[in-house]
């Protein structure tokens, strides 16, 4: 008795683990298999002149180099995530060198307006994920957005190999900061914000001709610091409600915080300081392979390394 019900739970666990396993498959989107090419325009979007020079120029490449360059091009993930699918395909393809892990995929989905630049663990070094980014950003990106696949393609592929041998150069003014993950460069911003704002504060609520020396002193650092980096309308925004704020305040009747000098003798110990109740900066509280026809992987390992764009 006890051999039958082991012998069910083993049948219903196997049989489990196939309909589930079964089921992720089909929700994936499917990896196309090599057959010896190093480009796969299933989109059809780039010219047949196009493919047959990015072929021969690979094959040249990797011949000089080893290193592996494919380019799967897609109409469409189908609801599958980028990262997720250029993964499957590395691992598919298997690109680059067991050796050298120096393989690289070029993805690109048209309908989604995705793109990315996978990158194997041996070529990680040299082709940075920054420098992916700028590849997408500065080369591909515009080209696409123009309908021009052909001279996005083209233009990424000469770039990715001058990344690698270490002779690519952005020639937008833009830096790595550019480069970071959304979410750190608004917690930055955050905190650059929270620090001007301090100062904001203490202009709006200082007596006399100090409030517009502090409103000139930060003009220049929320241009560099807020709209350079990240929006203009939050330097536009700083330079119209500063003076509105400060005109409210003052006709309201605030208590605003006097400048004093050494000699006043309003504040205690050395220095100047804000005093409004006779301490410093206060206000009632302190602040603070080698043909096209023979490619095949060589069984590199990709760590997830490179970028992903849009366009």
């Amino acid at each position: 008795m006890q051999t039958s019900v082991a012998s069910l739970q083993k049948f219903l666990f196997i049989t489990t683990s196939f309909i589930l396993c079964t089921f992720v498959s089909f929700g994936q989107k499917a990896v196309p298999e090599l057959w010896g090419q190093r480009v796969h325009d299933e989109a059809h979007v780039l010219k047949a002149e196009t493919v047959d020079l990015l072929e021969k120029e690979l094959a040249l490449y990797e011949d000089s180099t080893t290193n592996q360059v494919a380019i799967l091009i897609v109409q469409s993930l189908d609801g599958d995530v980028l990262e997720d699918y250029s993964i499957r395909v590395v691992e598919k393809w298997k690109l680059g060198s067991k050796k050298n892990d120096n393989g690289v995929l070029l993805l690109i989905a048209v309908d989604d307006h995705k793109m990315r630049i996978e990158v194997g663990q041996g070529l990680e070094g040299v082709l940075t994920d920054a420098m992916s980014n700028r590849i997408i950003r500065n080369d591909m990106a515009p080209e696409f957005r123009r309908g021009d696949y052909d001279a996005g393609v083209l233009a990424a592929i000469v770039s990715i190999k001058e990344g690698i041998q270490g002779e690519y150069f952005s020639e937008d003014a833009s830096n790595d900061f550019d480069d970071l993950d959304p979410t750190i460069k608004w917690v930055i911003a955050g905190v650059i914000f929270l620090f001007l704002g301090i100062f904001a504060g203490v202009g709006l609520f200082s007596e006399g001709a100090m409030t517009w020396v502090l409103y000139a002193f930060l003009t220049p650092f929320y241009a560099v610091f807020q709209g350079l980096l990240f929006s203009w309308w939050i330097f536009g925004g700083f330079l119209i409600v500063y003076p509105l704020l400060r005109l409210w305040i003052v006709r309201s009747g605030k208590k605003l915080m006097k400048w004093e000098s050494p000699g006043d003798g309003g504040s205690s110990g050395s220095g100047s300081g804000w005093s409004s109740g006779g301490s410093s900066w206060s206000s009632s509280s302190s602040g603070s392979s080698s043909s096209s026809s023979s490619f095949s992987g060589g069984g590199g390992s990709f760590g997830g390394g490179g970028s992903s764009g849009s366009w």
